[in-house]
């Protein structure tokens, strides 16, 4: 330990704020899992391809959650050492800074509103440079041309951002600006990479790129280290004033830093929402030729780094659809057991492309599509069908990656929600020809936030200097042949060409 603990006996919380709920963990100096909190997220779906959060239901769930882990640790509030914060990335806030409330809804990252703005963009050939710049595509996911289109659509906030009377953030921006009361408004290199407004080389706000989308540089918060210092909390119920915040990243480099992958290298896969697969490619930020993004990560100490990226818009969200919209089945996890009482998905195909597709194919106007629908099937074919998607659409990235970096991927980290299905898990190392490894605990986000905001007070130097698990990995080895592999990816890609010449 470099320095002293600054705080009680060391323990770290961990605010993981995601798309459909918040999780908060209270960890020890051992980086063990004293207790956890969750309240799910109200999703609001106002027209077709438009998804909205309320500012204030992610900052409720947020303290029912904190509130949670904090009772069952048995832990007092007084005896944090600090606080990190992680985040579902893009999702767009805009709120008043004197009253702290938001002007607006927030529009999240699945959000498909902006896509025609985006084509225009393209179609008017500026894409190349602003990829050059960003390392990202013009596509709706990424923040700007949602933060434009709130600022056109209310004639009254343009005058009142430009005077600075409005402060823009992703998730992590306002979780700081809320439990700092209004004294911080901040967000980290990985969460500013995920704008289209970040230089991504210099890693400062780009003034060519506010302009090109209208944005008042007045808006925008200061962009800190990721173990940096990120004030102190005042105000939050549940919390005495004073505790440090020290860690914030958003979820998919907070994943990677949570699964020790800080060096070139490093790569995983994260199941929830959506999938996102990140390569470590060190200090320095590599161009993708296969369709991947290029964006900021973390080094062993939280320091600026870079990675490569691959996002599949629909992993878990197509499992909660079967859930809530078409009532197929009443709990996610019961997914599993459905999907095992068959032995295949009697031919069926689902593409979930209910937010367009991400990598490689960079579809925002692309819908879902279901092949292969018989009178032979069943609930269990189309449960199996659309846990089997999630699978293929990561081995569509697994494969764009290995172009990239011109290697094979032999062994796959994992992490997540929907990691923790097996059935799901051993079809992925079975269609990817490659081992799967899930770690004890699957909540690596929050865990990576835990050991930023750890090195940021001191607890540890840095990443490597975190205690492991006390239990292994596991490992899921393939066992389809090479023949049904083939087989099973024919159809897949089968389907997928059919959707994209729609």
């Amino acid at each position: 330990m470099r320095r002293g603990m600054k705080r009680g006996k060391g323990r770290i919380l961990a605010i993981d704020q995601g798309t459909t709920g918040t999780t908060a963990l209270v960890l020890d100096e051992r980086a063990r899992v004293v207790a956890r909190g969750y309240a799910e997220l109200p999703q609001h779906f106002p027209r077709p391809g438009w998804v909205e959060h309320r500012g204030e239901e992610i900052w409720a769930t947020s303290l029912r959650a904190i509130g949670a882990a904090l009772r069952r640790s048995g832990a007092r509030a007084g005896d944090l050492a600090t606080i990190g914060i992680t985040n579902q990335r893009e999702t767009t806030l805009l709120w008043d800074r004197a009253t702290s409330r938001p002007v607006a809804p927030a529009i999240v990252w699945q959000d498909r509103r902006t896509a025609e703005r985006c084509a225009a963009l393209r179609r008017a050939g500026l894409e190349p440079a602003i990829a050059r710049r960003t390392g990202l595509r013009l596509d709706p996911y990424f923040s700007a041309t949602k933060l434009e289109w709130m600022l056109r659509n209310d004639r009254s906030l343009p005058a009142r951002a430009r005077r600075g009377a409005l402060a823009f953030g992703t998730v992590d921006s306002w979780l700081l600006w809320k439990l700092t009361g209004g004294r911080v408004h901040a967000t980290d290199p990985t969460n500013a990479s995920r704008t289209l407004l970040l230089d991504l080389r210099r890693l400062r706000w780009d003034s060519s790129l506010t302009r090109r989308f209208g944005v008042p540089e007045a808006l925008l918060p200061e962009v800190r280290p990721s173990a940096g210092d990120f004030g102190v909390t005042r105000g939050v119920p549940g919390l005495p004033d004073g505790i440090p915040i020290r860690g914030v990243a958003g979820d998919q480099q907070a994943a990677l830093f949570g699964q020790g992958c800080v060096a070139a290298g490093g790569i995983k896969n994260t199941y929830g929402t959506g999938c996102f697969l990140v390569l470590h490619t060190g200090r320095k930020a590599r161009a993708s030729r296969s369709g991947l993004l290029t964006t900021a990560a973390c080094g062993s100490r939280g320091e600026p780094a870079y990675a490569l990226e691959g996002s599949v818009f629909i992993a878990g969200a197509a499992v909660q659809w079967l859930r809530d919209g078409l009532e197929v089945i009443t709990d996610a996890a019961e997914s599993e057991a459905i999907a095992r009482s068959v032995r295949d998905a009697g031919g069926t195909v689902l593409v979930p492309a209910f937010a367009g597709l991400g990598a490689p194919h960079w579809r925002p106007d692309a819908r879902g599509l279901w092949t292969g629908i018989t009178r032979g099937t069943t609930r269990a074919h189309l449960v199996r069908a659309a846990l089997e998607s999630i699978a293929f659409q990561s081995r569509d990235l697994v494969r764009a990656m290995e172009r990239d970096a011109g290697t094979r991927i032999r062994i796959l980290k994992v992490d997540g929600g929907a990691a923790g299905n097996d059935f799901l898990m051993q079809f992925q190392a079975d269609i990817l020809g490659a081992a799967i490894s899930r770690p004890a605990m699957l909540e690596s986000t929050a865990l990576g936030a835990a050991c930023l905001a750890g090195i940021g007070v001191g607890i540890w130097d840095r990443r490597e200097d975190v205690p492991a698990p006390a239990r292994s990995a596991r490992l899921f080895r393939p066992g389809l042949t090479r023949a049904a592999r083939a087989r099973r990816i024919g159809e897949w890609e089968a389907a997928v060409a059919l959707l994209l010449r729609k």
